[in-house]
């Protein structure tokens, strides 16, 4: 598959799930655009700069109401909750677990003041940077996300077990146990127990895949 034929497979899937937000009577890009492109600098990686030259040099033609750059991506910010469209409904069994992002090399850690992770354990190893925590239904589909510092335990993403706690069974390590409770809804298992887990483990892996 081509980039364009990517680019092109990409905007229609969004676009579908899309199509009933309207666009603003001032704004130059569809929501459609908006999301695509936000994708798309994720999916690619690397700074805001880097990302801007490489989509106006050779996709300027598919986006010609195009902002500059700093609007382009106070767009991103400003509309990250158009997000919420594309999660997934809870199933009656589901899986959570956390995702280690390391930002820095930890004898790096402290030497610059803009540093915006922190040093925390991720698969029993040290890292710097941040945690992502997903839970997903039956069908590996992410229900709901949230992200911390990498310093902080599982169990501080309890609440997420917490929204669905009238729909779905949710399957975790012991990591997300909390000495004041748990919620009803959440099932401890030990190592081994329910093979069902191993969903979230494929689930990361293919994230390693894409964010590598």
């Amino acid at each position: 598959m081509t980039t364009v034929d990517f680019i092109t497979a990409l905007f229609y899937e969004v676009d579908e799930q899309m199509g009933a937000i309207p666009k603003h009577p001032e704004a130059h890009l569809w929501p459609s655009e908006v999301v695509t492109l936000g994708l798309l600098h994720a999916l690619k990686g690397g700074g805001n700069r880097p990302f801007y030259r490489w989509l106006t040099r050779d996709y300027r033609a598919w986006f010609p109401h195009l902002p500059e750059r700093t609007r382009l991506f106070r767009l991103f910010t400003t509309h990250h909750d158009w997000t919420q469209v594309f999660l997934a409904a809870p199933t009656v069994l589901g899986v959570i677990d956390t995702y280690g992002i390391e930002l820095i090399h930890p004898m790096r850690e402290g030497r610059s003041p803009q540093q915006i992770g922190r040093k925390g354990l991720s698969n029993h190893r040290w890292i710097v940077g941040g945690k992502l925590c997903l839970l997903l239904n039956q069908w590996g589909l992410v229900v709901a996300w949230a992200c911390a510092t990498a310093n902080v335990a599982d169990n501080t993403f309890q609440g997420l077990v917490r929204q669905v706690e009238e729909q779905m069974i949710v399957l975790s390590d012991s990591a997300f146990h909390a000495a004041e409770g748990d919620p009803t809804n959440l099932k401890l298992c030990q190592r081994g127990e329910w093979e069902d887990r191993i969903l979230v483990e494929t689930v990361l892996s293919m994230l390693t895949l894409v964010a590598g």
